[in-house]
């Protein structure tokens, strides 16, 4: 059964529109604004009959502040008005009442239009969940788009196996771990970090395969031409997002690519930018980055132990590392330690 909230200071009007409803709804009735704020605060209905012409708070000011609550905004709300002013319907409907009754109440017309609102509501919600279902499997599908051909860039890598699936899951923890910092990034910013991560190396595709399969170090003018996958990472992210996704996840991603070799003190690539000029994002993708390279077997080097890659690290916070995530990200070694001992074991006896 559908619930109504009714908010009417006149108690004959409040009372004749409960009689009217009351066989075919729940009804609650409230006689001010802030009986009805009150209310809603440990309650929820499905519609408001929302006086306009109340005295401390009008109905106007009380659809305000219902609408500023998140958890309360979508609550469809009909105004009851004794006035037939077409300025007042018009604002009725400019402010964002789905409808209007006019008083003396006609029962008939009322619950028409009462069910004819909740009915719109409900189409409304299903065509929301629908959308919403399927924006989430298109980003799915994009995302393993994305992960396949950063796995594809991997196979012709023969120095990093695994690297995109060990470092994602590296910034997974430490996002984990800069979101309990007391003045943390915000959760939705941290999610899209995680998201991109597995981007970060996509301009791989442009370098030639004589440099990206060569089984040892690389010689200046090929670690010169290797350097170039940043700038091209950021260019190939933002033809594949653009347009697709929205603004700031297409920006986070690009950067991530463009700017993760990057270092504090401006020695990095591309652009030797140094300290805040370095985007977030791209400062902790760096630290992601750098850790899995330490700890994991190249075609040049064995994997560092812990405490010897933990201890590079630390003695780069400053130089190569943002100073403040640096420190937070040496507090994730217990779990790092942990991701690396198991899952990441297991994924190397797999790639």
């Amino acid at each position: 059964m559908y619930h109504l909230l009714i908010v009417d200071d006149d108690k004959i009007n409040l009372a004749t529109a409960k009689k009217a409803l009351s066989s075919v709804y729940k009804v609650t009735a409230v006689t001010s604004g802030e009986q009805a704020l009150r209310f809603l605060q440990n309650n929820t209905c499905d519609l408001i009959l929302l006086d306009i012409n109340m005295p401390e708070m009008d109905g106007f000011e009380v659809m305000a502040k219902i609408r500023e609550d998140l958890s309360l905004a979508d609550i469809p709300i009909i105004f009851l008005t004794a006035d037939s002013d077409p300025q007042v319907e018009s604002r009725c409907l400019k402010e964002g009442a789905m409808d209007f009754i006019t008083k003396p109440f006609v029962q008939n017309v009322m619950l028409s239009r009462i069910s004819h609102a909740l009915e719109l509501e409900a189409l409304r919600r299903d065509l929301s969940a629908e959308l919403e279902a399927r924006t989430i499997h298109i980003k799915y599908i994009q995302e393993m788009m994305v992960i396949g051909m950063a796995t594809m860039v991997e196979s012709r890598d023969l120095s990093t196996g695994g690297h995109i699936k060990r470092t994602s899951m590296v910034v997974r923890i430490f996002a984990q771990k800069l979101s309990n910092e007391p003045d943390s990034l915000p959760k939705s910013f941290l999610d899209k970090v995680i998201r991109a991560a597995p981007m970060h190396d996509l301009g791989k595709i442009a370098v030639d395969d004589r440099i990206l399969r060569k089984q040892g170090r690389f010689t200046p003018e090929e670690y010169s031409e290797m350097k170039k996958h940043s700038v091209e990472g950021q260019r190939i992210v933002q033809h594949i997002l653009e347009g697709v996704e929205e603004a700031e996840f297409v920006k986070i991603a690009e950067n991530i690519a463009h700017y993760h070799h990057e270092k504090w003190d401006g020695s990095g690539y591309p652009d030797g930018l140094s300290g805040e000029e370095i985007p977030i994002e791209a400062r902790i993708m760096a630290l992601a980055d750098v850790f899995d390279a330490l700890v994991s077997k190249r075609c040049y080097k064995e994997p560092y132990s812990y405490d010897k890659a933990f201890s590079i690290i630390e003695e780069s916070v400053g130089t190569h590392f943002d100073p403040k995530l640096g420190k937070i990200f040496l507090e994730c070694r217990p779990e790092l330690q942990a991701l690396y001992d198991s899952v990441c074991n297991d994924l190397e006896k797999i790639i």
